[in-house]
């Protein structure tokens, strides 16, 4: 099957949306660029209470919705506490290890819009001073940011701007190789954000006709359990997450395909949906992998939490050391494009 979109556009959307800074709580500008983009596509949409972007392509059949979702929020941390060294204490949005962000450079968002650069460290960093630093707990008593700022103490550090509760973001260092892999932090899920738009541009570029009315939701609390869970409109039968394959010791994701989930830590997923996502894989040859998260939740998932009476599923590119620096290749982007297009452009079948 042809490549659906062109693997320089993906990647340079894919780009753009990754070095803006979005953990869950600070979306605005993430979501500014994603309404500025659609604007100038001519495409109308509408933005919940929550900040959520949702577009609405009408279709043949206009009884029978679909809805699919990706997320732009990601990980990040808030300032928990200014130390009396000079330094900051952190508290998670999102669930990820410390030892995943240590060494990380960061950016720290103050209330009043300035942006102080840090880094973030283990207190008993130097080896040179701290004898058993490789013993010491990654945890939140003994991580920091070390400010870019000629601070001594707490009120120096409240003098630059800082304070409790601003956000801090870390840096995603986007990197593109010759063989086609694309390390960078933030791929999920913005890896799934770049092809559900550049899928909307397709299909209005080139005046698509689906076959039945479509809702690509466009969801900013993702990461903290909730993003998707509300605005679904009652026709919605089936609801898609477009969202990362886990990679590791026995999964079957792999950064080469498209995954498509059977079941995470909610449960299994609608069964005749995904067997359905499985034949169209088969029929287009397009290369997929089956498979099972062990400890993972999707929008899909809150949705069928929150009460809402759809067949959820859910698919995605295989995204290796989640929730740390990711990579994936971009082979798994191609694969999840061709299976959002052949999904969105099938039929939905009548009987289960």
């Amino acid at each position: 099957m042809d490549t659906v979109f062109s693997e320089k556009d993906t990647v340079d959307l894919l780009k753009q949306i990754v070095t803006i800074p979005s953990p869950s709580g600070y979306t605005k500008n993430i979501m500014n660029f994603i309404g500025a983009y659609l604007t100038n596509l001519g495409i109308d949409y509408k933005k919940t209470n929550k900040g959520a972007i949702i577009v609405t392509i009408n279709g043949e059949n206009n009884e029978s919705h679909r809805l699919l979702t990706a997320h732009t929020d990601t990980l990040g941390a808030m300032v928990k506490e200014v130390k009396a060294n000079g330094r900051l204490s952190l508290a998670k949005v999102g669930g990820f290890n410390w030892n995943a962000v240590e060494g990380e450079y960061c950016t720290i968002h103050t209330a009043n819009g300035k942006k102080i650069s840090g880094t973030i460290l283990l207190h008993e960093t130097s080896v040179h001073v701290y004898a058993r630093a490789d013993e010491v707990k990654r945890d939140e008593k003994h991580i920091e940011v070390r400010i870019d700022e000629k601070v001594m103490n707490a009120e120096d550090v409240r003098n630059v701007g800082i304070e409790v509760g601003d956000f801090v973001t870390f840096a995603p260092r986007f990197e593109v190789t010759e063989s086609g892999f694309i390390k960078s932090r933030h791929l999920d899920d913005k890896a799934s954000t770049t092809l559900l738009l550049l899928l909307i541009k397709k299909i209005k570029e080139h005046s698509i006709q689906l076959p039945h009315t479509t809702h690509f939701y466009i969801s900013n609390n993702e990461e903290i359990g909730y993003g998707g869970n509300s605005n679904i409109p009652k026709e919605v039968v089936e609801y898609v997450a477009v969202d990362m394959g886990a990679i590791g010791d026995g999964q079957s994701s792999d950064e080469y395909t498209v995954s498509i989930c059977a079941k995470d830590s909610s449960g299994p997923y609608h069964y005749e949906l995904t067997r359905q996502l499985v034949a169209l894989a088969k029929s287009n040859e397009i290369d997929y992998k089956l498979d099972i998260y062990p400890y993972y939740g999707s929008d899909a998932s809150a949705a069928i939490r929150a009460g809402y009476d759809v067949k959820h599923a859910l698919f995605g590119p295989g995204i290796e050391s989640s929730h740390a620096y990711e990579r994936t290749h971009i082979d798994s982007l191609k694969a999840t494009a061709q299976l959002l297009y052949v999904y969105v452009t099938s039929s939905m079948d009548k009987e289960d």
